[in-house]
């Protein structure tokens, strides 16, 4: 197998939504302490932080090792096989999801304008990331990620879940 290169086109938004990201957190620590918060939305933004980290941040990790014939060695993301089950029956990029509920969760918890101007421009660049991550797995898979294309949706994990409760009803 060769490996891939990657233009700037798919380089340019990861980079962007990662420091972007990273400056989100280290601006929102630096600025809690003098934050006038509402709770609730602080505890919602907890809570967006572990839920979405532990489902759609961690569960693919565990999927791709188990079915994704990763070889020995190598990083979960080197799958060989296309993997379509556990999460990945549900949505196509759950940890794509996960940068998008981390950014609202960093703009709910620290409640500041600066925090959210950061936070905004993540998710549509990290939609960008998904539709990348479409060509590579259309590239990668063929006609195998066309049909998982068409079963599963790419970022809507509630649709995902219907359209699974009703293929197995």
């Amino acid at each position: 197998m060769t490996k891939k290169n990657y233009s700037w086109k798919e380089i340019i938004p990861s980079t962007i939504v990662t420091l972007l990201f990273i400056s989100q957190i280290i601006i929102g620590i630096y600025l809690l302490s003098e934050i006038s918060q509402n709770k609730f939305l602080a505890y919602t933004g907890v809570g967006l932080y572990i839920f979405s980290g532990l489902i759609f941040g961690m569960l693919p990790v565990f999927e791709f090792r188990k079915k994704g014939s990763v070889k020995k060695g190598k990083s979960y993301i080197h799958t060989t096989k296309l993997v379509d089950t556990g999460i990945y029956a549900i949505v196509r990029h759950p940890q794509y999801i996960t940068w998008m509920w981390w950014a609202i969760a960093g703009m709910f918890l620290f409640q500041h304008w600066i925090v959210i101007c950061l936070g905004i421009p993540i998710i549509p660049l990290t939609y960008i990331d998904l539709l990348n991550a479409d060509k590579n797995g259309l590239q990668k898979f063929g006609e195998e990620y066309k049909r998982y294309m068409e079963k599963v949706p790419r970022a809507n994990f509630l649709l995902g879940i219907i359209r699974l409760l009703q293929h197995r009803m």
